[in-house]
């Protein structure tokens, strides 16, 4: 029987046109930085890609630094070094929620007594006013605040207030990084709607292939100081010879996620139809961050008493590909972090994020599996 996959928040599959475009690249062997005909034409299929990805969130192609992926475009924006032109600029202390990606906990280049958790509520969300109570007692004499907070949460699927929350971080004076790792290509995102500083996205999770990020400056006057220096590529913000064919496939993965756009209501409508199957089945069941704005193809449930690793384990012996939280922990299985930090303790959770493939019959069959394994833990 042929597998069903949903754990798109984990990783996705290629697209047919990211995949085509990674294999063609792969004949481009020219240096993007050679100035000669070979490389002139790696740099076209490069350029190609970056106004890819602009298109996707209404981005200024020139503002855009490829990465090896999100965790290196984190790390080179949590730096406590910013330039405004040529002109250094000081952030003084590093703000977060506490339900972020662990590659925004990790902190960067920030000093752990540097840094302040931002608590959420019951369903994960960041508060206005919390936010501008602790922006208020921020000492400006010393430095600017920098305030990372996630699009949308790669467990929950739960959307943040980003506006409003960075209207505040404005009025306050400080810089704003907005993982949008999870929101672009499922959500539409304008970067120029006042919304945020900077940008991450990840090719690997809107059809691209690892290996492959970025971050997005909604101006070009403010920077990061570099994190790899070297050769000076990227506009001296990250140095070495990219990698051109990751790149190109990065950048058809985001004209395809364009195009995609308006499947999220349909995406919705599968959701809708999997947690109504499964209280139907587990009346008991909780399902986290439902009384808040979330991502269409995301549900994060916890069935009392069935440990999420055996719900996992379960559906994939079925040959349904489900996760038990953030697929970023090396395989590790643990309290989830995110929902400890909405007052969740020591409790686990199976997460179903769905995509393009994802059809009605998958639902039908992910039901009738969940409702075996419910009726054989009886």
């Amino acid at each position: 029987m042929k597998r069903i996959y949903l754990d798109y928040n984990a990783t996705t599959p290629l697209t047919d046109g990211a995949k085509a475009a990674l294999v063609t690249a792969f004949d481009s062997f020219g240096n993007p930085s050679s100035v000669h005909s070979e490389g002139r034409a790696a740099k076209a299929l490069m350029q190609r890609a970056r106004r890819q990805v602009a298109a996707l969130v209404n981005a200024d192609p020139e503002n855009i630094v490829f990465t090896s992926g999100a965790t290196e475009a984190a790390a080179t924006l949590l730096t406590p070094d910013y330039f405004m032109g040529r002109t250094p600029l000081a952030l003084s202390h590093l703000y977060f929620s506490a339900t972020e990606h662990p590659c925004i906990t990790a902190k960067g280049r920030f000093p752990a007594e540097k840094c302040s958790v931002i608590p959420v509520d019951g369903n994960g969300f960041v508060q206005p006013v919390v936010l501008q109570d602790i922006l208020a007692r921020h000492d400006k004499a010393k430095g600017l605040p920098l305030v990372a907070i996630q699009y949308a949460n790669h467990e929950t699927g739960v959307i943040q207030p980003i506006a409003e929350l960075a209207a505040i971080v404005r009025q306050a004076g400080g810089l704003f990084i907005v993982d949008s790792v999870q929101y672009a290509g499922r959500k539409k995102l304008d970067i120029t709607q006042n919304c945020g500083d900077f940008f991450i996205l990840s090719a690997h999770k809107l059809g691209g292939p690892k290996g492959a990020g970025a971050f997005i400056a909604a101006g070009g006057l403010v920077m990061p100081g570099a994190l790899i220096t070297g050769g000076g590529q990227e506009r001296g913000l990250r140095s070495g010879t990219q990698a051109l064919p990751l790149i190109a496939a990065f950048g058809a993965a985001a004209a395809d996620a364009q195009a995609n756009l308006p499947d999220s209501e349909r995406l919705a409508g599968l959701r809708n139809d999997i947690e109504a199957g499964i209280r139907k089945i587990a009346p008991d069941v909780l399902i986290h961050g439902e009384a808040a704005p979330r991502l269409p193809n995301t549900s994060y449930f916890t069935v009392p008493d069935i440990p999420a690793e055996t719900l996992q384990i379960a559906f994939d012996l079925e040959g349904i590909a489900v996760s038990a939280g953030s697929a970023c922990s090396s395989g590790k299985v643990s309290a989830s972090p995110v929902l400890k930090a909405m007052g969740l303790e020591n409790q686990g959770a199976v997460r179903l994020s769905s995509g393009w493939n994802t059809q009605s019959a998958d639902i039908e069959r992910f039901l009738t599996v969940f409702k075996n394994i419910m009726m054989r833990k009886k």
